[in-house]
């Protein structure tokens, strides 16, 4: 069993069992990766896929062997590249949710590579699902993300308080510091964030403790699309707080509450708890885990 066996089982099961693709993927024939994956199973002498007709399945040992190869390709190219840039300072890859990527991550960025200017540091912005994705996939070394991690294999570390506000028109019927009832809040039309972020998933517990079912007329990975449409009286949303203070500044949107809501969640840095945590990455944890303290607040411009 080798690497090159690894990276052939686990790119038929990214292909979807399929062989066809996963030998295009290679650049390699077919046969070749048939061979791969029938000495792969008579090495531990299991299937790893079910043969139903033409196509394959993955069967429980195939799940289970999935799982250990990830971990293990994970930590073999983690290996591969930091000993063959030893010399180097490297490349750090950062993802992020899309909230901390637009108000956060450039801040961080910008006085990262001030304090370290030989490290390229690049950044992957995206949903919290699937900063996730890229984690377990060794696609990045290091996630900021708004909620807490769904996979076991995941370590987050919470490093920032972050509050969600009720933003509604400047205009009849709504008056800054408005309060309304969940049931009223129920009757509004609603701009939300899409599901899979971690603004949406917040939002979403706070309903389901309120015993609220709503429905959502406009769904957006922007914030600035749902802002903007607050502002031009399309509805309301729930968006970070830190994310609209110069619109609610200038008087264009005003804050409301809901009666028992409380929009709260913390900001995690997640990595795969088999991540050999070079000095870098722990550098730029320790980076946004002081911001606040060391630099100002970032402060959203506020152009919509």
């Amino acid at each position: 069993m080798t690497i090159r066996h690894i990276r052939i089982f686990l790119t038929v099961c990214d292909c979807g069992c399929n062989l066809t693709k996963a030998a295009e993927q290679l650049y390699t024939a077919q046969p070749a990766v048939t061979v791969a994956i029938h000495e792969l199973e008579r090495y531990y002498g299991v299937n790893l896929f079910d043969r139903l007709g033409r196509r394959l399945y993955l069967t429980e040992a195939g799940e289970q062997y999935r799982e250990y190869a990830q971990r293990i390709l994970a930590l073999y190219d983690d290996m591969e590249r930091g000993i063959k840039n030893w010399d180097a300072l490297g490349v750090l890859r950062i993802g992020s949710s899309i909230t901390i990527g637009s108000q956060f991550m450039p801040s961080y960025v910008e006085a990262f590579s001030k304090r370290y200017p030989g490290i390229d540091v690049r950044v992957a912005i995206g949903s919290s699902e699937m900063m996730e994705k890229k984690l377990l996939d060794n696609a990045i070394d290091l996630a900021l993300v708004e909620s807490p991690v769904h996979h076991e294999y995941l370590e987050a570390k919470p490093y920032l308080e972050d509050f969600l506000t009720v933003i509604a028109p400047a205009r009849e019927p709504f008056g800054p510091g408005q309060v309304l009832t969940p049931e009223e809040f129920k009757r509004q039309r609603l701009l939300l964030r899409e599901k899979g972020s971690g603004t949406r998933e917040v939002f979403d517990e706070v309903m389901e403790r309120l015993n609220l079912y709503v429905e959502p007329v406009w769904e957006a990975m922007s914030t600035t699309a749902l802002v903007n449409g607050v502002i031009h009286g399309l509805g309301i949303s729930v968006v970070p707080r830190r994310m609209v203070s110069a619109p609610l500044e200038r008087g264009m949107i005003y804050s409301i509450r809901v009666e028992g809501a409380e929009f709260k969640r913390w900001f995690y840095m997640v990595h795969h708890r088999d991540k050999m945590l070079t000095k870098s990455i722990k550098d730029f944890m320790e980076l946004c885990s002081c911001f606040e303290l060391d630099y100002p607040v970032p402060k959203y411009s506020g152009l919509f």
